[in-house]
């Protein structure tokens, strides 16, 4: 069988992009795989370019690496294309989004997938989106698009609704790695439970949660979740050992929801109006929400690539173990016919039943020779459903905005964003949202200034 052609756009982000094709070198089927690398900054590209070469060499694989600056001349003949990239950077977008709404008293932790720092986020990146989308209809219309860019969800609805006849799917780490720190927490090993999740991007939860007994049977394993919180055993730390981050929030929503979520405390804190509030410093110690947490983990990481980057150019080879990302499981098992079973975001379709039909939704998904097919949920529980509801809201009208080109629903985004109302009056969301426009004109397209 002849290996696939992979196109990786945003290739310099260097600390995806090792992770994702290492995990791709890994499979048998995949090591002669075609590797092209694309991104507009020429040395961080060279710096790709060093550790995937590397690894290719670490781990026997004996495809090609070719690098591009130009988008169309890397997608030409494409099987698959991976997208990871921040339209702005951590600087000056990053940065401007969390200034500016601070400025206004609006706290964020995160600030990438809903609240004005996502709608601003979305519109920075859907345009292009779309430009990859027209690049891959003239050179590589049968490639599948698999998209790691946040807000996954508007990203992922945008495509749908402009270029439907894209083969694509929103990836996350949450469901997989989620479960993984449930197990910790109980000292199960991942590979006994099993479970059932649906929902939204970053607003999935678990439906049913089991693990396996000695007998072969399973059994249902929320008591013993809320019975180690009680007693004080759960959480246990992060996985990522971060000191600012922790499962408080998403303990204190079992409780109160009887179902676990599926993204971290520091991300469901800003998706609802709950944990953020001005004046109100004591949710913040309760619950230990750790505000401007993006900003920190952005100096961090660049902080850290610099150190990993001299010991890459300096090592024979790259030792990695594989990650939990979905992409390398995807491309084999559409390229082999191998079944496999992912988390994905897709267009609902008849898949969660009280949440509207043409939004987008994470739910799991059969990958085989056919390509990528969603299972059907059915109706969840009400009370979930309303819930995301609430982010479902601020999705459409940001995804309607830049599809219509109807300024008015960016206000209208954030007047319905839950945290965002909770903590501002309208006035203040108004001048929040012009405030940011403004400072965001050299990445914004032209209509948001026409009207």
């Amino acid at each position: 069988m002849s290996a696939p052609k992979i196109t990786f756009i945003g290739a310099g982000s260097t600390v995806f992009v090792k992770h994702i094709l290492n995990d791709v070198f890994h499979k048998p089927a995949l090591k002669q795989a075609e590797i092209a690398l694309m991104d507009i900054d020429p040395i961080r590209l060279q710096q790709s370019h060093l550790v995937i070469e590397k690894l290719m060499h670490s781990t026997g694989a004996t495809g090609k690496i070719c690098c591009y600056d130009n988008q169309r001349e890397a997608l030409q003949q494409a099987d698959f294309v991976i997208v990871a990239f921040q339209i702005g950077g951590y600087e000056p977008c990053t940065v401007t989004d969390f200034r500016i709404c601070k400025k206004y008293g609006l706290e964020q932790t995160i600030g990438d997938t809903l609240g004005v720092g996502g709608i601003m986020r979305a519109l920075r990146t859907i345009p292009h989106l779309w430009k990859i989308c027209e690049d891959m209809l003239a050179v590589c219309p049968n490639a599948t698009l698999l998209n790691y860019v946040n807000p996954m969800a508007m990203n992922t609805w945008a495509i749908y609704a402009k270029y439907p006849q894209i083969k694509q799917v929103g990836l996350c780490h949450s469901v997989q790695g989620t479960a993984e720190e449930l197990a910790r927490d109980l000292d199960l090993d991942p590979q006994e439970l099993r479970y059932v999740c649906a929902g939204i991007n970053h607003m999935a939860f678990y439906l049913s949660l089991e693990k396996r007994l000695s007998n072969g049977e399973y059994q249902n394993i929320y008591p013993d979740l809320l019975d180690a919180f009680a007693q004080g055993k759960a959480p246990k730390p992060r996985m990522d050992n971060n000191p600012r981050c922790n499962n408080l929030i998403r303990y204190e929503m079992l409780k109160k929801l009887g179902y676990f979520v599926t993204e971290s405390s520091e991300h469901f804190a800003e998706y609802t109006p709950y944990f953020i509030k001005p004046h109100r410093p004591d949710l913040l110690e309760r619950y230990q929400v750790p505000l401007d947490e993006y900003p920190k983990r952005c100096i961090e990481q660049m902080e850290n690539w610099q150190q990993d980057l001299k010991m890459y150019q300096t090592a024979d080879r790259i030792d990695m173990p594989e990650s939990r990302e979905y992409a390398s499981t995807i491309i084999n098992s559409i390229w082999t016919g191998q079944p496999s079973v992912i988390y994905g975001n897709v267009k609902n379709q008849h898949l969660i039943t009280n949440l509207p039909e043409d939004c987008c939704v994470e739910v799991a998904c059969l990958v085989d020779a056919n390509g990528i097919r969603p299972t059907k949920v059915g109706k969840i529980p009400s009370h979930l459903a309303a819930l995301m509801q609430t982010n479902i809201n601020v999705q459409r009208l940001t995804t309607e905005a830049i599809l219509t080109e109807n300024k008015q629903h960016i206000y209208h985004a954030a007047m319905l964003d839950p945290h965002t109302a909770a903590a501002l009056g309208l006035e203040e969301i108004y001048q929040l949202v012009d405030e940011l426009l403004d400072a965001h004109r050299d990445w914004l397209p032209n209509w948001v200034y026409q009207q």
